[in-house]
């Protein structure tokens, strides 16, 4: 499975088999995770093994069951901070999907352990992400139209077309979809709307429109 399936593929699981992540598995997560905070400064970690953060009343009424691994979205307060942590975040849920785990961007309804994670002077906890074999593979959500989100024509060029459905996939807090995704001249300008968590939505529908336009970074404006 390559990104481009993943991001088609995946869907957001909220309940897990009794299954351990195979070591060989956690190695190679690990190992991108590694790769991800060099590149973006960021300390996410891999929690494994840990049912204390899944095991309250919060993560009851969110429908969590048998979460006992987590990815810590963790990094250094600062200007972009959310959005880094959306856009890195979500490169790791996509690579973990190509290894066969299940995930789950998870905002409030969970515990926070500080015994199973490393939050250093000047560093933040911002949001996890449940992870592990899924009782289902997910199921596909209610979404926006690709006019509703961004300024697109019949006449846009096909990479733009391409980044917006790839957007419209991204998770979002409570699936609300609150961004919009404008083309100008080459350029694509990207704006969060008022909500919690938009800032954070914003960078998984960053990577979500470069994986699908086949753009680097460099076609923000």
């Amino acid at each position: 499975m390559d990104l481009l399936e993943a991001m088609r593929e995946r869907h957001s699981v909220r309940r897990y088999i009794n299954k351990p992540i195979e070591p060989e598995t956690a190695a190679a997560l690990e190992k991108f995770i590694e790769e991800c905070n060099a590149e973006s400064g960021l300390h996410i970690q891999l929690v494994k093994n840990e049912p204390k953060a899944f095991d309250g009343a919060m993560a009851h009424y969110g429908n969590f069951s048998g979460v006992t691994n987590y990815i810590a979205v963790i990094g250094r307060k600062g200007a972009g901070f959310e959005e880094k942590c959306g856009y890195y975040g979500e490169k790791i849920v996509l690579y973990a999907q190509t290894l066969g785990l299940n995930t789950c961007w998870v905002a409030l309804t969970f515990k926070k352990v500080p015994s199973a994670y490393k939050v250093d002077r000047g560093e933040k906890l911002e949001i996890v992400i449940s992870l592990g074999y899924g009782e289902t593979q997910g199921k596909e959500r209610k979404s926006k139209t690709a006019e509703e989100i961004s300024n697109i024509f019949a006449s846009s060029p096909e990479w733009f077309k391409n980044g917006v459905e790839a957007a419209l996939l991204a998770p979002t807090a409570t699936n609300q979809q609150k961004f919009t995704l404008t083309l100008d001249g080459d350029k694509v300008i990207a704006k969060a709307g008022f909500s919690y968590y938009t800032k954070v939505d914003l960078g998984i529908v960053k990577y979500h429109f470069e994986l699908g336009s086949g753009k680097d970074s460099s076609i923000w404006k």
